[in-house]
């Protein structure tokens, strides 16, 4: 089994728990985004998880074990937390050779990650000649390479061009449809909101969420309707019988607060009305993330 479990994880520097109390699960088949403010715990937590520290209690596993009671891990784990991480002097295929004799994984890995990666016209390169975004892209490449059912990543799509983050977002969802387990903490909302399925929200340590997508918004969103019709007087007649309100929206269209867009779609047909456009006008996943994690940022600028 490729889940990873979190039970009561705690990390304390001092009289500062960096994590607190931590539970939950991070399952196979879908694309989870690990989100919080700065120091709220994300690295931490992914750090306890590959062995790097050690917890002050709790457990943080993989199937079931820890990362370093596996005999070969990269053929279960594959993590990017840091693109800066390979000896700058090396080539990237040389990088890669490294970790895969470690591993004892077969040579004919480094190439093909390098092509999945995009960075096989480069491979002779010393890394230290690369740019932020050729670095992450050869620590996804080591990532992949013992083509393990687990991946954490750590901001992967920092430095990357447009290119480069459309294909980053593909593969962490084509990794996942395979029955992989995806991790990835990140920053961007918008990048977010493009490729994961599942939250997993920290503040001061703790944990604020653990849900779907979907279900994280519509928590934090008023029903509202945006739409378009060619009879409007009508519209507004019915949706008064049921106690809505038509309101004029700045780009000529039309909005109906507290109702979803199948409710008026339904009201519309048994009135015989014409809708020409209809949507759900929910909050996007940066309005609802700053609801939740406003009294928990570490830092803030006043306005």
């Amino acid at each position: 089994m490729n889940s990873i479990e979190i039970r009561e994880l705690t990390k304390a520097y001092g009289s500062h728990r960096a994590v607190d109390g931590l539970t939950f699960d991070v399952l196979p088949g879908r694309v989870t985004g690990f989100l919080g403010p700065n120091g709220a715990g994300k690295s931490t937590t992914m750090r306890l998880l590959l062995g790097l520290d050690r917890a002050t209690s709790g457990t943080a596993t993989i199937g079931g074990r820890r990362f370093t009671d596996f005999p070969d891990p990269l053929h279960q784990v594959g993590a990017l937390l840091d693109a800066r991480a390979a000896h700058g002097g090396r080539t990237a295929r040389d990088h890669l050779r490294v970790l895969a004799a470690a591993d004892r994984i077969p040579m004919s890995r480094v190439d093909a990650v390098l092509e999945q990666a995009g960075i096989a016209s480069v491979a002779g390169r010393r890394v230290k000649t690369f740019s932020l975004g050729m670095r992450q892209r050869l620590g996804i490449a080591a990532a992949l390479l013992g083509d393990p059912g687990v991946l954490l990543l750590d901001e992967p799509t920092n430095g990357l061009d447009p290119e480069g983050i459309i294909w980053i977002r593909e593969l962490m969802r084509g990794l996942a449809a395979e029955g992989r387990t995806v991790l990835v903490s990140s920053h961007l909302m918008s990048e977010t909101s493009a490729f994961a399925d599942h939250l997993v929200v920290l503040g001061n340590g703790r944990l604020l969420a653990d849900t779907s997508m979907e279900e994280f918004i519509d928590a934090r969103s008023t029903p509202r309707v945006r739409l378009r019709t060619s009879d409007p007087v009508r519209l507004r007649a019915a949706l008064a019988r049921d106690g809505f309100e038509l309101v004029t929206a700045d780009d000529g269209r039309w909005t109906v607060e507290g109702i979803r867009a199948d409710q008026v779609g339904s009201l519309a047909a048994r009135e015989g009305v014409p809708v020409l456009e209809l949507s759900d006008d929910r909050a996007s996943l940066e309005q609802a993330y700053l609801d939740l994690t406003a009294d928990h940022a570490q830092f803030a600028a006043t306005r």
